[in-house]
């Protein structure tokens, strides 16, 4: 579904990704690990066109989408969940929800349906969905990003630090739901996360970067059974 192949990406003049090359296939969930401030981030955004790669190739379903701009790249069908959350803070759960579905060619009925959907998923996200979304825990704040993200209908779907400040409980029920999701519904997911342990419990693969060079791939098992990975990760 995307390939990655010897992505340069620059931020100014310093050259964070050295040639990132890597594969997600239809139904996987692939983790991307690493120490803070290695390119996780980047590579994610490379992807989606906020940081454009100058070299390499993007490949999404087996067409180049490198110099696309973002939104042509989310309406090809990849939602990308960044760090920071980015909701609206004085709009409502339900508001903040259906702009998700902004440039989709969606019926009201769809929409309709997929807010449903939503609502099946987060049920807490329902029982608040008046509610500004300023006024949400860091765990409902998250549930609505990720919420948002797939009232869209996205193929594949781009996770940073979903998990960050989020205590266990919430961290559970989210690598719950992102499981069914991807059993179910058949989504792909592309997992950047700094809580090795939890990416690693969901991953099918993954890789580990290091000064925006990949240093490890493998299947999830080979990860998590591996002292090299434990090391490179500080695990």
């Amino acid at each position: 579904m995307l390939k990655l192949d010897g992505i340069h990406t620059f931020m100014g003049l310093s050259h964070i990704l050295h040639g990132v090359s890597l594969l997600v296939e239809k139904g996987e969930i692939v983790c991307l690990l690493g120490r803070n401030g290695v390119g996780k981030s980047t590579t994610l955004k490379s992807i989606m066109g906020l940081i454009p790669p100058r070299e390499g190739t993007v490949l999404f379903e087996g067409e180049s989408i490198m110099g696309w701009p973002t939104h042509k790249i989310a309406r090809k069908g990849i939602s990308y969940i960044p760090e920071d959350r980015r909701i609206f803070p004085m709009l409502t759960v339900e508001e903040n929800l259906f702009l998700g579905t902004n440039g989709k060619n969606m019926t009201t009925e769809a929409k309709k349906a997929n807010l449903k959907r939503i609502w099946n998923y987060f049920p807490i996200l329902k029982n608040k969905k008046n509610q500004m979304g300023g006024f949400l825990s860091g765990g409902e704040q998250q549930m609505l990003t990720i919420g948002r993200g797939l009232m869209g209908n996205p193929k594949l779907m781009l996770l940073d630090e979903p998990c960050e400040g989020l205590g266990p409980i919430i961290v559970k029920e989210l690598m719950e739901i992102m499981t069914v999701l991807c059993k179910e519904e058949k989504l792909t997911l592309l997992l950047v996360e700094q809580n090795a342990h939890v990416a690693l419990k969901l991953a099918d693969r993954g890789y580990v970067l290091e000064k925006g060079v990949v240093t490890f791939s493998g299947s999830g098992e080979e990860m998590r059974t591996s002292q090299d990975v434990k090391n490179r990760c500080g695990i």
